[in-house]
């Protein structure tokens, strides 16, 4: 119901990032616990970019629109559903730091769980920014 105002999709993009910042923080820990563990890949998770083809394809509407006068027709543009956008687990099989083939730097790990913990945190603000406006707007 309100997924369909400003509001409601602000609310359910801040809960989806911030639902992918927990999963990247458990597969950062994931990492950080296999960084001594031979021929182990680091994993890490894509998102951000799937929801940003996403959100932006709901603007490249082509200038001619083909008629759809059938169901059976295929229409010639369909936006994506960023709805419908999932996290995906991709490991790294590209870097190697360490002789025994494990890729998995502690260091920078450390940073991406950091730089984790901040975008949960401004997400967490900024959600309750966009519910305080709503009481604000109530009073």
């Amino acid at each position: 119901m309100l997924e369909s105002t400003t509001f409601g999709k602000t609310v359910e993009l801040l809960k989806r990032s911030m639902d992918v910042t927990v999963l990247r923080r458990d597969v950062i820990a994931n990492n950080i616990a296999n960084a001594g563990v031979p021929n182990y890949k680091r994993s890490e998770i894509n998102f951000e970019s799937s929801l940003r083809r996403a959100l932006d394809s709901e603007n490249l509407k082509p200038a001619l629109d083909l008629a759809t006068t059938d169901e059976r027709h295929m229409p010639l543009w369909r936006p994506a559903d960023w709805r419908t956008v999932q996290p995906r687990r991709v490991l790294d099989y590209l870097t190697q730091s360490k002789n025994n083939g494990n890729n998995v730097d502690a260091e920078q790990e450390m940073m991406d769980s950091l730089s984790n913990q901040l975008m949960y945190t401004l997400m967490s603000q900024a959600a309750a920014f966009e519910f305080n406006q709503v009481n604000q707007a109530l009073k």
